[in-house]
């Protein structure tokens, strides 16, 4: 009689049938960056998670990387002042988001800088397009994109991530970055990202939330699966070196599915607001919030997520340090 309860009896015999496991290396950790000096201050509604001016994020980096964590994902929070209709700030080489990927490579040359190539954080309108009558051009805003992603390459990215999910704009970045000699810089392309109710935090973080209107005419809608094949096929054919699904544990089934049909390395973005429920309920004793992180974490990496962006990575580097 087969038993499969033997393979499971001890600590021991578990560790060694066990199929997946997470590691420090499999994770990105995304990090926030304002302007000012000695500044760490604590997203509210996401508890261990802060933005930092440039001086204590270098602090952050150097922590993290002694704990393991070798990639980073920088996201800027931007004073409204700086902020117009066609996100001019993104590609303003003296602006707060280029001089800190500079400052970061110079003094962590090994480290793995990823990018985020969208209007948002800049737009004085929240949106990821330019807007006009209501609607986002889609043409016009890849040129704002390219202008951004070229300026990140020359700061010195390592990869550029576009999340703003217009059409076209993997082949758009990847014809400017090598015709500029950046043919070395990769592309992690925001794939299949949906128009999710998890983003909330995200956005208190960096303020950068749609002033009217919604994101759902080039976000994804959660109740489609077919149509991040055809995102996929598309950002794959145009050069893309990473494919993204955003958010991660909603969209599993997504995960899997682009890692069985694409022979690039899948990425997965394990969101701000499926880290501030594991957080809140952790809080209120109601879950355990490390064994939950944990759960999280390889049921991303079981559907088959080569790299995890995520809020627990450095209280996961620390758990198993």
């Amino acid at each position: 009689m087969r038993r499969p309860r033997r393979n499971r009896k001890s600590e021991a015999i578990r560790s060694l049938v066990q199929e997946h496991e997470v590691t420090v290396n499999d994770l990105v950790f995304p990090l926030f960056i304002m302007e000012g000096k000695n500044v760490r201050s604590e997203v509210a509604s996401m508890p261990r998670i802060y933005r930092f001016s440039p001086d204590t994020l270098l602090q952050e980096i150097e922590i993290c990387m002694k704990l393991g964590i070798k990639a980073f994902a920088l996201f800027p929070n931007i004073a409204d002042s700086k902020k117009d209709k066609f996100a001019t700030e993104s590609y303003n080489e003296k602006g707060l988001y280029l001089e800190t990927i500079r400052s970061i490579k110079s003094k962590f040359p090994e480290a793995c800088l990823i990018t985020d190539v969208a209007m948002d954080p800049y737009s004085s309108e929240g949106h990821d397009g330019i807007v006009q009558d209501g609607k986002i051009l889609n043409d016009e805003t890849l040129e704002v994109l390219g202008k951004m992603a070229l300026a990140q390459a020359e700061a010195g990215a390592d990869i550029v991530g576009p999340s703003d999910m217009m059409d076209g704009r993997v082949g758009y970045l990847r014809d400017v970055l090598d015709a500029e000699g950046f043919s070395e810089v990769s592309i992690m392309s925001y794939t299949a990202k949906y128009a999710s109710a998890f983003y909330g935090p995200f956005r208190d973080a960096l303020n950068s939330a749609p002033k009217s209107g919604d994101k759902k005419t080039y976000q994804m809608d959660p109740a489609n699966q077919a149509e991040a094949l055809i995102e996929a096929e598309l950002d794959f054919s145009e050069g893309a070196d990473f494919l993204m699904v955003k958010p991660a544990l909603a969209y599993l089934d997504v995960i899997k599915l682009l890692y069985d049909n694409f022979e690039v390395p899948i990425a997965a973005y394990n969101v701000s607001g499926e880290y501030a429920m594991v957080k809140a309920a952790a809080e209120k004793g109601w879950i355990d919030g490390e064994k939950a992180m944990v759960e999280s974490l390889t049921s991303i990496k079981r559907a088959g997520a080569k790299i995890i962006l995520s809020y627990f990575a450095k209280e996961f580097a620390i758990l198993k340090s």
